[in-house]
């Protein structure tokens, strides 16, 4: 096993998160390939663990965190690292070590950049991202929304901790409507997906549900609500992760709408 960086010949399964298999994650539409177009010339890295045949089995991202959702100066980012764990596809790729060896060559990297430190969000639950993972690694909390945890490795004396960018606003109802609103920033296909089909459930619902999408890669946007991905239905926020399937996204909207 080995850890390389993103070629062009492996663009394409890196836009599906390795799961090219998958019919469900191509509901996702294009939207990881539009923001990685645009976030790899401001200053996006991304690597991926591949076996003794090649095989890309796992991957990491990141980039300067002021293009991130947190705030800090001088730091790198983390905003995934995934390691393929279905029979599926390519198969399971855990247990190998492929996790450690891709956060490793990410720190050695970003101190090659002249970073001040790292840092990665994590989650208090035992799924994915786990908050437990990084502080085995050596990386510390410095912040904390919900059950994200900000959590940070700093390479040098003079890193200042990073702290979340938190929300500033939410989407307001109109009078004889349904208001389906979308924030995406598109580099997570699992939070396209939702987008997508929440997209898909107010097109068919009629001229009374209005979907309205807020594109916030650009970096004005999402400061201007300090989310990246979240998705309201008159105002109300739908619980995004993991995805829910279609049919619970529309039951959700033709319930506002019934009662219009």
């Amino acid at each position: 096993m080995k850890v390389i960086d993103l070629a062009p010949e492996h663009v394409d399964e890196y836009c599906l998160c390795l799961e090219e298999w998958s019919d469900e994650i191509r509901e996702a539409g294009t939207h990881k390939r539009r923001w990685f177009e645009k976030h790899r010339d401001q200053g996006l890295r991304v690597k991926l663990a591949v076996d003794e045949n090649g095989t890309a089995g796992g991957m990491i991202q990141y980039l300067p965190i002021e293009q991130s959702p947190a705030a800090g100066t001088g730091l790198y980012f983390v905003l995934c690292i995934w390691v393929h764990g279905y029979k599926q596809g390519r198969g399971n790729f855990r247990k190998r070590g492929m996790g450690t060896a891709l956060l490793s060559a990410a720190e050695d990297d970003a101190r090659a950049l002249g970073a001040k430190g790292l840092a990665a969000w994590g989650v208090s639950l035992p799924f994915w991202m786990r908050a437990s993972w990084f502080r085995k690694h050596g990386y510390r909390k410095a912040d904390r929304m919900g059950m994200m945890a900000l959590m940070w490795k700093p390479f040098r004396e003079d890193a200042e901790p990073p702290a979340w960018i938190r929300p500033k606003k939410k989407p307001q109802g109109e009078a004889g409507k349904v208001v389906v609103t979308g924030l995406l920033s598109g580099w997570c296909p699992a939070m396209s997906l939702v987008h997508e089909r929440a997209r898909r459930a107010a097109a068919e619902l009629g001229p009374a549900v209005e979907f309205r999408e807020v594109r916030t890669d650009d970096r004005a946007a999402f400061l201007e609500w300090g989310m990246s991905d979240a998705l309201f239905i008159d105002g109300k926020e739908l619980r995004s992760g993991p995805p829910p399937k279609y049919a619970r996204i529309r039951g959700k909207i033709a319930r506002k709408l019934k009662k219009l």
